[in-house]
């Protein structure tokens, strides 16, 4: 069989007159082209938008779980709110108005006098605006033995508002204090420090 004398006699018009083996090969390339084309002009755009929905369907499932995680965990989330605003207000109500601030001088002063030191300083000074609240900062100085001012800044800690201590120096004092015999200051320190405390601003002020 001469394959190539076969084709060279092959009539188009008249396919169904092709030999066997010829009629096999042309079936099966024409075939091949139409799986080719049918793959490349739909099959293709099909499998890569299989792709796009398969990577959206994992995002959406990411983003599903994370809300239901919040969603579960919804009721905490209320509780620590709650708890958080509760916090802050009792935070505010330790912030004295206006009215309150010259009763907390007197509380500080004698919280001093009660922890056994003596003031050579009490001197508030203006107030400095913040946020939402003022500031308030006092200067003093006080002599008294090392354990007297740890009861002074327990004392302090204790004062139902807040009080804030800043830039502390202790020092030997050098000179004796005021009725003590002139070679001796009686194992007493000066303790100098700023107090800081704090005034909540209301929408008025």
């Amino acid at each position: 069989m001469d394959l190539k004398a076969d084709l060279s006699e092959l009539d188009l018009n008249d396919y169904g007159e092709w030999p066997i083996l010829i009629k096999g090969i042309a079936t099966l390339l024409i075939a091949a082209l139409v799986a080719f084309g049918w793959y490349h002009f739909h099959t293709q755009n099909q499998i890569a938008r299989l792709e796009q929905e398969r990577k959206r369907e994992t995002d959406l499932r990411a983003t599903f779980e994370q809300r239901q995680h919040r969603a579960a965990n919804l009721d905490a989330y209320r509780r620590q709110l709650a708890e958080m605003e509760e916090t802050f207000g009792a935070m505010l109500r330790q912030l004295p108005d206006q009215t309150q601030v010259a009763a907390l001088l007197v509380d500080v002063s004698q919280t001093g006098l009660a922890a056994g030191l003596e003031f050579e300083l009490f001197q508030p000074e203006p107030e400095r605006n913040r946020d939402f609240y003022a500031e308030l900062p006092i200067r003093i100085r006080v002599t008294g033995h090392y354990h007297d001012f740890g009861r002074f800044v327990s004392g302090l800690a204790a004062l139902p508002r807040i009080v804030t201590i800043h830039d502390i120096n202790i020092k030997p004092m050098t000179a004796p204090r005021r009725g003590a015999p002139a070679d001796t200051t009686g194992g007493r320190l000066a303790f100098e420090a700023t107090l800081r405390t704090y005034r909540y601003l209301d929408e008025g002020s």
